[in-house]
């Protein structure tokens, strides 16, 4: 075997092993841009996308452990994407995912941070972000350590995930930070696996809404009810209580002067 053909093999065996999905397409205003592939990371740093590169290459999470880290902003050592892609206030971006386990139930969202200035450069550190969309427990499980079906499920099932951009938003350029909180561990404290994936978009339209956000590393405790939390029987705990800050609702949340 040639040394091409030795790391061809290794670049494929990595993708094979992983466990974990990643977010592979991502489309704005029909414009179809490459997510980032975290497993082939070391041979291709810069795979030229508006995705943050991630050095997640096992795919695997932050823990709810590390929510204090920066590393819970846009994955393991995530650093700004070098482009951007345009999209419409008012409209909708499709993310297709890689395969995601069937036992890795969880809630979904997204968030928006305003870079004030050029994505590229911003310190991830001081982004700050609110949150424009969220999905849980669409059903309760049915006892004797079943769980329910969750926002994660659907997401593998379609293969994919909508986030809608409100249409109040004023226009710049910002980051979307789209996640999903895995929960199959997380009765312990400490073990719940944050999945979060970032990109850079432009928002053109005429909105004026320019919500305040919060820094990544005060988004969670890993003692939040919706980070602590048992799945397996969730008959006896019905009412699941979302993780991190309130809802954008347009014209109600605080806005930066």
């Amino acid at each position: 075997m040639n040394f091409y053909d030795l790391i061809l093999t290794i670049i494929l065996s990595a993708a094979a092993a992983a466990a974990h999905g990643w977010i592979s397409e991502i489309t704005l205003n029909n414009e179809l841009f490459l997510g980032y592939n975290p497993t082939t990371a070391p041979w291709a740093p810069d795979q030229g996308t508006i995705a943050w590169p991630s050095w997640n290459t096992d795919t695997g999470p932050v823990y709810s452990s590390n929510v204090s880290s920066p590393d819970i902003i846009c994955q393991k050592n995530a650093t700004n994407a070098k482009k951007i892609g345009t999209v419409a206030a008012g409209s909708d971006i499709l993310l297709k995912w890689t395969k995601w386990p069937d036992s890795h139930h969880g809630p979904v969202f997204a968030y928006l941070a305003d870079c004030h200035g050029d994505c590229v450069t911003a310190n991830k550190t001081d982004l700050e972000w609110f949150k424009i969309a969220q999905a849980g427990r669409i059903s309760l499980g049915a006892g004797g350590g079943t769980p329910g079906t969750w926002a994660a499920d659907q997401l593998r099932e379609n293969g994919s995930w909508s986030v809608h951009i409100p249409a109040s938003i004023k226009a710049g350029d910002y980051v979307v930070r789209h996640e999903i909180l895995a929960l199959h561990s997380a009765y312990e404290v400490g073990a719940a696996q944050f999945y979060p994936s970032c990109f850079n978009v432009r928002i053109v339209g005429s909105g004026t809404d320019s919500p305040l956000g919060i820094v990544g590393q005060r988004l969670y405790s890993d003692t939040d009810p919706g980070v602590h939390f048992n799945i397996y029987n969730d008959e006896t705990n019905p009412i699941y209580q979302m993780p991190g800050p309130p809802l954008y609702q347009a014209s109600v949340n605080p806005q930066r002067e």
